[in-house]
């Protein structure tokens, strides 16, 4: 009887406890489920037409294919040049700085070496070496002209005269090799070193108290200083890099381009760029080399854009994207520009859903062309976009929203 006694109450105190827990709980303040975000704009038929608003329908047309691709721009290494040491020796003078633009033919830089008065002593001693054999030379043909006519008169045997025509022929060798070397070591100092061929008279030789004793190191074409690598002191042996200029009109990009469209690229298919730092900018190139092997990370192939920069908008290393004019045409849906407006960061349109109710929805736009923009998500064929009065709804949705917040 106890047992049976204690079970009861256990059960009385159980059920009082749960009735306490569901008036506790009612009692609760419940929190409101938060409202969907608003996208749908009344607005009445009178102030649609104080309002001016007019819905035209979501069309159908080709467009030409496209293949998207990213790279980023590079110099172009066509009109780019790379100006090294030409011989040993000491910078001592540096004109331009990195940013500067030059002139073809502008002295960069100026540098003293030994090979300028070892080149101008070669110079003299080829100059001297060719006036002995000039007059070797004429001694030889007077010898000749003396034995010619000691044989006209018979008092000279015809291998006294093959003897003179011999020397003077031999004489005749060693002029134009002479005078082979002088030139030789003329064009070694003006042509090649850039300097004048015999020292300034205003000081001892082999000191350099003028720019006449340096070597100059030119721009080979007009540019832009993209890198400067010597300053005043540097020593420097031939082939050592001194400074890089490039013409920035004419950039290259270099995309990448996926395996499977390989077979699609042509060259000089026409192609659009554009860049982060200048949206809306169209810049138009074409495809000018495919390479020849895949990265086999990436199963990417580069591909070679040829860019115009007349303006200089373009800088390398810029990333960039590629659109790539392919060949055919698919369908696709159109809206006018006006229609399409910028809606919390999102590209919207508003569609009629009644006489006087309008749904914001936003869209994923494609390629423009004569005022229309291929829409690429969230609409059909038929559907009545707004194209004129299109912001003052934009405005009355915004200003809901406000109002809900």
């Amino acid at each position: 009887m106890k047992a049976v006694i204690a079970a009861l109450l256990l059960l009385a105190a159980g059920c009082g406890t749960r009735k306490a827990e569901t008036v506790q709980a009612e009692a609760q303040p419940q929190t409101p489920a938060k409202p969907a975000p608003e996208t749908h704009v009344t607005l009445s038929e009178a102030a649609q037409k104080q309002s001016g608003v007019v819905t035209v329908p979501v069309t159908v047309g080709n467009v030409a294919e496209a293949l998207h691709v990213t790279g980023r721009i590079t110099l172009n290494e066509n009109q780019t040049w790379r100006v090294g040491a030409i011989t040993e020796g000491r910078i001592l003078k540096v004109n331009v700085n990195a940013g500067d633009i030059v002139t073809e033919g502008q002295v960069l830089a100026l540098m003293h070496s030994h090979d300028v008065h070892e080149g101008r002593a070669l110079y003299e001693r080829a100059q001297s070496e060719a006036s002995r054999t000039r007059t070797n030379e004429n001694q030889a043909r007077r010898v000749r002209d003396r034995a010619k006519r000691l044989y006209d008169l018979k008092a000279a045997s015809l291998e006294q005269l093959e003897h003179a025509e011999n020397e003077l022929k031999n004489m005749q060798a060693a002029v134009a090799q002479a005078q082979i070397e002088v030139d030789r070591t003329r064009t070694h100092l003006v042509d090649f070193l850039g300097v004048h061929l015999e020292e300034p008279e205003h000081h001892e030789p082999g000191k350099h108290d003028g720019d006449e004793d340096l070597i100059p190191s030119k721009a080979p074409a007009a540019g832009i200083i993209i890198q400067r690598h010597v300053t005043s002191g540097t020593v420097v042996q031939p082939g050592t890099g001194m400074f890089t200029i490039s013409n920035l009109g004419a950039l290259w990009m270099m995309a990448a381009v996926p395996e499977e469209h390989l077979s699609r690229l042509k060259i000089n298919m026409p192609v659009k760029v554009t860049v982060q730092a200048h949206p809306g900018t169209v810049f138009r190139g074409r495809i000018t080399r495919l390479d020849e092997q895949l990265d086999a990370a990436t199963r990417t192939i580069q591909a070679r854009i040829d860019l115009t920069n007349p303006r200089g908008l373009l800088k390398p290393e810029m990333y960039a994207d590629a659109e790539l004019e392919l060949p055919g045409t698919r369908s696709a849906l159109y809206v006018p520009e006006h229609a399409i407006q910028e809606v919390k960061g999102n590209a919207t349109v508003f569609v009629r859903r009644g006489p006087t109710e309008f749904e914001a929805i936003a869209i994923e736009t494609g390629r423009s062309a004569n005022g229309m923009v291929e829409v690429r998500s969230a609409l059909q064929a038929g559907d009545a976009v707004v194209e004129k009065g299109a912001f003052i709804l934009k405005s009355q949705l915004l200003k809901s929203s406000l109002t809900e917040e």
